[in-house]
């Protein structure tokens, strides 16, 4: 066999097995059950319920006539249910009775139950440019 040009690991494996490198999944340590799995794993985010329509934060106690604080759109509404999918038979994961023909309004639908993630925002920087100066001048002092 000539001498390969690409060397990355998972690059033709099976014919360099035997040759050091890596072997598999077997060299990594296994992972502890409820251990973190990638961005925004540390629970300690606090789960939120956003408006699809204009990202607001709202209450998730969300009641059949409930609207966004910001925008004044429908929050009891099959596109802001966490069952609704595009692709879905009706749009919806559950088996709904009938179809709901505006999926943007508010309905009374009963499986309705609300979108709630975590909330990655982070911390914002510096109000700022003269909160920022002031900032640094309080840390290291003004001469």
């Amino acid at each position: 066999m000539t001498e390969q040009k690409y060397r990355q690991r998972g690059y033709r494996e099976s014919e360099r097995s035997g040759r050091g490198g890596f072997s598999g999944p077997s060299d990594r340590p296994a992972r502890l059950e409820g251990a973190p799995k990638g961005r925004g794993a540390e629970r300690n985010r606090a789960e939120v319920f956003r408006c699809k329509t204009c990202s607001e934060k709202n209450d998730p106690e969300v009641g059949p006539e409930s609207v966004c604080r910001k925008c004044g759109a429908a929050l009891h509404a099959c596109a802001q249910c966490r069952f609704f999918d595009g692709a879905a038979h009706q749009q919806c994961r559950q088996e709904i009775p009938a179809p709901i023909p505006a999926k943007s309004k508010a309905n009374a639908c009963t499986f309705y139950a609300p979108t709630v993630s975590l909330d990655l925002t982070g911390t914002k920087a510096a109000d700022s440019p003269d909160h920022a100066r002031s900032a640094f001048d309080q840390l290291f002092g003004k001469r």
